[in-house]
């Protein structure tokens, strides 16, 4: 019976290069479909990553330790040095920011956008207000200083909008040319 699982990431026989070429292109795509328009939590985030981080553990195997001669799992900073893209939560911001250029330019009345962007019409249940997608991507304004825009109304003027759009996605990952609407 075959199934899948991390079993193909573990064998030897495979060089790393591949077992990262698998997890890029079968993996990684299945685990952020739809990923911009996730209302992801600090507590999300960090599963994704130690989702990521046990990913990389079964691809590069146990380290031997220096000192000891002891085996042992890599640390998080090792597999960050082996593992050269941008992690899981660095991938999904610049894919909501992609993302909020396209909700804010569909206007008003789409559907989508109400979704998104509109405001519940029945009241909030007590206690801490979930986080909604809009407050994400407030936050990744945040982390590059353009807290104070009005990002609807500036996303209508393509010279404003741009220079914090682009500031986030390079923050975030390298920008590639031509994919910028995509993800």
């Amino acid at each position: 019976m075959l199934s899948f699982g991390a079993e193909p990431l573990s064998y030897s026989l495979l060089s790393n290069n591949t077992k990262l070429k698998i997890y890029k292109t079968l993996i990684l795509p299945v685990v952020l479909y739809g990923c911009k328009t996730w209302s992801l939590t600090l507590r999300e985030e960090r599963r994704l990553s130690l989702f990521e981080n046990r990913v990389l553990r079964r691809i590069f195997g146990p380290k031997r330790d220096e000192v000891t001669g002891e085996w042992r799992k890599p640390h998080n900073e090792e597999l960050n040095d082996l593992y050269s893209s941008p992690n899981i939560v660095r991938v999904i911001k610049p894919r909501r920011n992609r993302w909020a250029v396209y909700v804010a330019r569909m206007g008003e009345e789409k559907s989508v956008f109400k979704v998104l962007v509109g405001k519940p019409e029945r009241k909030r249940p007590l206690g801490r207000p979930r986080r909604r997608w809009e407050d994400n991507f407030k936050m990744d304004l945040q982390e590059v200083g353009c807290e104070d825009m009005d990002w609807i109304d500036v996303v209508q003027d393509t010279d404003r909008w741009w220079t914090p759009v682009i500031a986030v996605i390079n923050f975030r990952v390298p920008y590639i040319a031509g994919n910028f609407l995509t993800s």
